[in-house]
């Protein structure tokens, strides 16, 4: 674990020195949703690849930026994509982004994803605030030696930590209310995490649903607990890209993934940009 403080914390230096701003919020942009990066003003956007110790994404609508800069006056970090287990990485190298984001200064993380729809009223295209989560992958991300200097705001960086409210209630009703002034409703669920790639089968979604999942997705869980372990607010979005197996008849497909994200790029792109001056100022 210490060579994750010191990996993470070169990285975090990395960034900073590419940059005037002190990022105080991070996104951390899912798939089909990358092109909010595009928003950000005074812009600097430094590729994974140049990022010590940063891991790849390997996936189609994953960029692999780091853009620093502001939104709406507020200095922010943006990634534009994400790595997954899947992919084959270990679970220190996909929350080390999520590491580096909160050593930055960052203490408001806004995660996003794209997510299979297990209630039938969530239908493709609709932005779903993350109420909570439950973590099927099979492992956590904060197992191994405890590292307390991760620890970004009073009391957090603690061996065993609280995920009472893992999704911070104050972000999630902001969402829904900035919706609301946008001219629509949010509705909120709970996202459950399994590992992947696969898509699952029917008869694990109506396990799920028995669960009380909402929302499926392969993404997301373990940078929340590792947000959380360090002390960072946290708001979950998630954009039904479709309904989850067996939910309807149709099959599942990536690229079915990408159209959604295209779709829904501009109303996406309004929800972030209001709450974010609203999520740091009230923090």
């Amino acid at each position: 674990m210490s060579d994750l403080y010191t990996h993470a914390r070169s990285a975090a230096d990395h960034l900073l020195a590419q940059t005037k701003h002190r990022p105080k919020l991070g996104i951390i942009l899912g798939s089909g949703l990358g092109d909010f990066a595009n928003s950000v003003e005074d812009a600097v956007a430094v590729p994974y690849s140049e990022i010590p110790h940063f891991p790849q994404s390997t996936v189609e609508g994953h960029s692999g930026r780091m853009v620093l800069g502001t939104i709406a006056g507020v200095p922010v970090a943006v990634m534009q994509g994400r790595v997954h287990a899947y992919e084959g990485y270990r679970m220190d190298e996909v929350t080390f982004p999520a590491r580096v984001l909160g050593l930055m200064g960052v203490q408001t993380l806004i995660v996003t994803n794209a997510a299979g729809g297990i209630r039938a009223d969530f239908a493709p295209g609709s932005i779903v605030g993350i109420s909570d989560h439950i973590n099927l992958t099979g492992t956590n991300a904060a197992l191994g030696r405890n590292e307390p200097r991760f620890a970004v705001t009073q009391g957090s960086g603690l061996r065993f930590f609280d995920m009472t409210t893992a999704y911070t209630p104050r972000l999630l009703q902001l969402a829904q209310e900035t919706a609301q002034q946008h001219g629509w409703s949010m509705q909120t669920g709970v996202y459950i995490a399994v590992l992947g790639p696969s898509y699952e089968t029917p008869a694990e979604i109506r396990a799920f649903r028995t669960l009380g999942a909402d929302l499926v997705g392969m993404s997301t869980v373990h940078e929340v607990i590792v947000a959380r372990h360090m002390g960072m607010e946290v708001l979950g979005l998630s954009l039904v890209t479709n309904a989850a197996a067996g939910v309807t008849s149709e099959s599942i497909d990536h690229s079915e993934v990408m159209e959604h994200g295209k779709h829904a790029a501009e109303r996406f792109s309004a929800l972030l940009t209001a709450i974010i001056p609203k999520a740091v100022t009230e923090a």
